[in-house]
């Protein structure tokens, strides 16, 4: 199956957070916090939304940061996924 979705939303796949610290420390699950660094997935098409003009800023296969408790989580296929508005997405990872 296939997430494709609406208007100004976007989907994405959390990355994995590290399992060590800086220092070496081995963190265990409920320890570690709920990573916000995501690769997009799939991009709406925008247009208008709530009556306002809205252009995507974001593609497919950009890393981003977004918000601690923003958006739906989703289990699709076995996979987990998150679908959040662009205006969730805080800023672009550049490499």
């Amino acid at each position: 199956m296939r997430i494709k979705p609406l208007a100004d939303r976007v989907v994405v796949k959390v990355v994995e957070a590290e399992e060590t610290t800086g220092s070496g420390i081995i963190l265990v699950g409920s320890a570690k916090e709920k990573p916000q660094v995501a690769e997009i997935i799939a991009v709406g098409p925008g247009g208008m939304v709530e009556g306002k003009e809205v252009t995507m800023y974001v593609s497919v296969g950009d890393k981003v940061l977004f918000g601690k408790y923003a958006g739906t989580e989703v289990k699709l296929d076995g996979e987990e996924y998150t679908i959040l508005k662009q205006n969730d997405v805080l800023a672009v990872v550049e490499a």
